[in-house]
């Protein structure tokens, strides 16, 4: 992977909205926009675009994240490699917009793209789960028959006791999908042994994030048969040492990281350690999919539908055929030379 310098840019910073099509649900929250920061660094006739949502749990917004690009504005203009960039901000939304913009800018000017500048072989259309926002089970079950071409589907629950008819429901009118559930932290020890000959039963895959962050200890007594998937708990590589033993599956969000360049040193650091990895997403349009795609070469799970719960997208836009995502490399990352 290069680290090389880029030449003075010209920064422009801003934030953009874009409604959903629907209210989405997960414990605790329900989402009805994307709110992002939006990062364009032009040099010599090359234009490189991140973006970001931040981590929504950790109250990095894109008000406090384009406060973070903007004091940095004399740094990132003078020229900034994406390893400095690694000290200068913490992990969170404003290093990953800027970060993937360096990447972006730096395929352009090198005329490869980010897949071979990070060492990685050649991409190929990507599985990638269709997200249910927990519901009703009535109301999960028609969310699910509607997605006619997933073939994986990623169902959010919640911390009430209709968890087991939501997983029950959505099998029954999807046998054919393969299944993973996300508690978003909405479980205790009692709540998921009770839950899990339900999950068992529909043939569930994994299981993420079923214990609020502080609670990793619990997890040393669950003897779970499906594997289990942290997300909120690890952030960035230096978290995954309190998982070592207890989870099976790492979930690498640019977000929550800080970036392609950290979202790349956790995955190597995670596969040392024997975890089997995970690509997520805050939601977004296409442009954070793109590096998200980048990782997923990597990954077993793939969790990259953002743009399909949006009103509107990029043009060019990642395409989503026969449950599969696909970046072309006009779109982000690529070493053609587009504008947008």
């Amino acid at each position: 992977m290069t680290t090389h310098g880029i030449k003075r840019v010209k920064l422009t910073a801003s934030i953009e909205r874009v409604e959903m099509t629907a209210p989405f649900r997960i414990t605790g929250y329900v989402f009805t926009h994307n709110e992002m920061l939006v990062v364009r660094l032009e040099s010599e006739g090359h234009v490189g675009h991140g973006e970001a949502l931040g981590v929504y749990y950790h109250q990095d917004t894109p008000p406090s994240m384009l406060r973070q690009v903007e004091a940095l504005r004399d740094i990132i203009e003078g020229g900034i490699t994406r390893q400095q960039l690694l000290t200068l901000l913490p992990p969170g939304g404003a290093r990953n917009a800027l970060d993937c913009a360096l990447w972006d800018l730096e395929a352009k000017q090198q005329g490869k793209p980010v897949w071979q500048l990070a060492g990685l072989n050649p991409p190929e259309p990507l599985l990638t789960t269709f997200t249910v926002g927990a519901d009703e089970p009535e109301a999960m079950a028609e969310r699910a028959s509607s997605y006619t071409q997933a073939r994986a589907l990623k169902l959010k629950l919640t911390d009430d006791d209709r968890n087991a008819d939501r997983v029950r429901a959505v099998r029954a009118v999807r046998p054919d999908a393969w299944l993973m559930v996300d508690a978003n932290q909405g479980f205790t020890p009692e709540t998921l042994a009770s839950l899990l000959p339900a999950l068992v039963e529909s043939r569930v895959a994994v299981v993420e994030q079923p214990f609020p962050v502080g609670k990793e200890a619990w997890l040393d007594d669950v003897d779970s048969p499906i594997p289990l998937a942290a997300d909120e708990s690890v952030q960035d590589h230096r978290d995954l040492e309190k998982l070592v033993g207890r989870v099976n599956v790492i979930n690498i969000k640019l977000d929550k990281c800080g970036g392609l360049t950290e979202a790349l040193i956790l995955a190597r650091r995670a596969q040392e350690l024997g975890f089997k990895l995970m690509v997520g997403n805050m939601g977004g349009t296409s442009w954070s999919m793109g590096p998200g795609f980048v990782v997923g070469a990597l990954c077993m799970v793939v969790d990259l539908d953002g743009p399909l719960f949006l009103v509107s997208d990029r043009e060019p836009a990642v395409r989503y055929e026969d449950g599969r995502i696909w970046c072309p490399e006009e779109v982000w990352g690529g070493a053609i030379a587009v504008d947008a």
